[in-house]
């Protein structure tokens, strides 16, 4: 009896023994699992952010691009990526909404031409004129609307376009963020940005922690005094045509130009190398503004400089690309409204929170 029962006691504690066994295999595939994860998914797992694309900066060398330059705290560069595409794509995405909501009046009023067309074309071309009128009574409401499921289908991708579009883009410098879209014609940067400068004035948007500035980026270009030339030229007449009514003759203007995460030994090191070629006088500022402003006159013939009160003011930034050749250097440019700049100290954009800093800005 005794015997039956060791031995029943026996098997019970072996088949304990195998439950654990079994569950100290598990244990061992799962840190196996982990163990074979490669070190960017394990860092993904932890924090979400977009990865490079390394095609980015050899894609701005070939053609200009629009986007946002976002000036952040150094060291902290990472969580600003993380802060600045959560603004980025709400409001990439708000502009969107705007915009398909221009397309679904258009489109609204093209159907209402439709349907008045169909019933002529059942007398001419009978079925062919049937199947307009099926097609039409599909996607619109009685009234003549796009119908609730196409119009917000319209907007979803629409905004989904806009905001996936964005590229985050290497840079040389600390404290700098670049953001692209696939060419300059993407999205209406400055709007964009303006949008969340309201917001944050009107408190309906908290300060952000670590990102200080954005500035929206029109074009781009090869700093080269030519192609300078006709980018800020582009610009400046494309203002003037979109706001004639708010501007009055002289026209006042600033310009400004940053040499972020460009170190002079960098400079002088280029200087070496270039053998005298033409990028390199732009890089000095009386050079970079002298050029700009002999744009903006060929613009506008009747225009002044303002520095402290400027209607226009032509912003210059050059972006310090990773990865790019020797001696290739790309500079971002814009045509900003006064309510986007601040003059003082110095000609940028204004800041996202009022306690950011103005150093690394």
């Amino acid at each position: 009896m005794e015997q039956t029962r060791s031995s029943e006691k026996s098997e019970m504690e072996g088949g304990g023994g195998e439950e654990k066994g079994d569950g100290d295999e598990e244990a061992t595939a799962t840190t196996e699992e982990t163990t074979a994860m490669t070190p960017w998914e394990q860092h993904s797992a932890v924090i979400s952010i977009p990865r490079f694309d390394y095609g980015a900066p050899s894609s701005l060398l070939r053609g200009s691009r629009s986007g946002f330059l976002v000036t952040c705290t150094i060291r902290r560069e990472k969580s600003a990526t993380k802060e600045a595409m959560r603004l980025l794509e709400k409001y990439c995405g708000a502009f969107a909404a705007r915009e398909s909501n221009s397309l679904e009046v258009a489109d609204a009023k093209l159907t209402a031409k439709r349907r008045k067309v169909c019933p002529e074309e059942l007398d001419r071309e009978g079925a062919n004129g049937a199947g307009c009128g099926h097609l039409t009574d599909q996607y619109c409401n009685e009234d003549g609307k796009l119908s609730e499921d196409v119009s917000s289908q319209t907007k979803g991708d629409i905004s989904a376009n806009k905001s996936s579009a964005l590229s985050l883009v290497k840079l040389t410098g600390s404290g700098l963020l670049l953001f692209t879209f696939p060419d300059e014609d993407s999205a209406d940067t400055i709007q964009i940005v303006s949008d969340i400068i309201d917001s944050l004035g009107s408190g309906d948007l908290s300060s952000p922690n670590w990102c200080h500035r954005i500035f929206p980026i029109q074009a781009t270009c090869s700093m080269n005094e030519p192609d300078l030339r006709t980018v800020v030229q582009k610009l400046v007449l494309k203002f003037i045509k979109d706001e004639p009514s708010r501007l009055a003759l002289p026209i006042k203007f600033a310009v400004g130009f940053n040499r972020r995460g460009l170190e002079e030994t960098e400079l002088k090191s280029s200087k070496d190398k270039s053998n005298g070629s033409d990028l390199l006088p732009l890089l000095d500022r009386h050079k970079c503004f002298e050029v700009v402003a002999a744009a903006v006159k060929d613009a506008i013939s009747d225009s002044v400089v303002d520095l402290k009160n400027p209607e226009i003011s032509v912003l210059v930034e050059l972006l310090p690309l990773s990865a790019v050749p020797s001696g290739s250097l790309v500079a971002a440019v814009s045509v900003l409204p006064q309510k986007l700049v601040t003059t003082k100290p110095r000609l940028c954009v204004k800041a996202l929170a009022p306690q950011a800093k103005s150093k690394n800005k």
